[in-house]
């Protein structure tokens, strides 16, 4: 599954794609690698992210966590790892404390 989506409130051009995509139903959430594209930009925000993560997978910001994001030698691209929790329950009780806050 490769989902595209040009950004609005993002970096000038920034794209976001999806990669590796799992649902996972033992932990009750999506997993997947993100590919974020950004020309001429310096990096993204996690939480411009995980805000376009949350509009393309239909959930709720908050229960989006982005994390581990290199960004390719000579920029222009980074590479992380997201989880899609379906409730805020599950997310309180699998997420580390560090990353809940």
């Amino acid at each position: 599954l490769r989902a595209t989506a040009p950004s609005s409130n993002m970096a000038d051009s920034a794209t976001l794609r999806t990669r590796k995509f799992i649902t996972n139903r033992l932990l009750s959430r999506r997993q997947m690698v993100v590919d974020v594209i950004h020309p001429g930009a310096a990096s993204v925000s996690k939480k411009d992210v995980n805000e376009k993560l949350a509009t393309m997978y239909k959930s709720s910001a908050d229960l989006v966590f982005s994390f581990g994001f290199r960004t390719a030698f000579g920029g222009g691209k980074s590479t992380g790892f997201a989880l899609i929790y379906d409730t805020l329950d599950a997310a309180k009780k699998y997420e580390p404390k560090y990353r809940l806050l």
